[in-house]
């Protein structure tokens, strides 16, 4: 598909690495950007040694320039990016759905919408 007649909202999607605590020294990235974070989470044996379950919380770092900001616009692009995910499932987890939301103003040129989701991932090793 032609970005110019499909545009795409999300312009950079990479891993989080404390992206915008550095903004200035990385190499710059188009915005919107999301980085994904997959905070840490304790494994619980269903099966000892064999099967696995947890409740991974991942946060979804939505980053906008603060020019663009019209009021409300970057709540929007939220609620289609939480459209997309909401009940999102794969051979590893299920019930992936939307869990809290912060936005965090302390930077200059930029706001980061932090969207935490939680699921169920399984982990089966034999």
């Amino acid at each position: 598909m032609d970005d110019d007649i499909y545009p795409r909202a999300i312009r950079h999607i990479d891993l989080w690495n404390h992206n915008v605590e550095f903004i200035e020294q990385e190499v710059a990235w188009e915005r919107p950007a999301v980085f994904i974070e997959f905070v840490p989470f304790k494994w619980h044996a269903i099966v000892p040694g064999v099967e696995y379950r947890a409740q991974p919380l991942i946060n979804l770092h939505v980053v906008t320039d603060w020019a663009e900001q019209k009021g409300i616009g970057e709540f929007r692009l939220l609620d289609r990016i939480h459209e997309l995910l909401a009940g999102l499932e794969g051979n590893t987890f299920m019930e992936f759905d939307i869990d809290s939301s912060a936005t965090n103003h302390n930077h200059e040129d930029i706001v980061e919408n932090i969207e935490t989701y939680t699921c169920v991932g399984f982990r089966h090793l034999k």
